[in-house]
């Protein structure tokens, strides 16, 4: 029971090294044009999970107030913009 115990507090972890191993013993899957697709999964895909986490890791109060800012921000761009037409 300590094992499973532990195995669940340092999940990410044996993730990781799993991870490692399987890029040791397969490097193919991860080449450049491989089956993996670095080129398109690193830039765009874990970039965007990242930035979705964080927005996820916010407060509620937080990203209320930065969501109104951002709103007020682009009505008064908009409307300043729409002045001079």
């Amino acid at each position: 029971m300590r094992l499973l115990e532990r195995m669940r507090k340092d999940w990410f972890m044996i993730g990781i090294v799993l991870a490692i191993a399987g890029a040791k013993l397969e490097p193919s899957m991860g080449v450049n044009g491989g089956p993996l697709k670095p080129e398109i999964t690193v830039s765009y895909i874990a970039v965007a999970t990242i930035f979705f986490n964080s927005g996820l890791s916010l407060k509620t109060e937080f990203a209320d107030s930065r969501l109104h800012a951002s709103a007020c921000v682009f009505c008064s761009d908009f409307n300043q913009g729409s002045w001079w037409k």
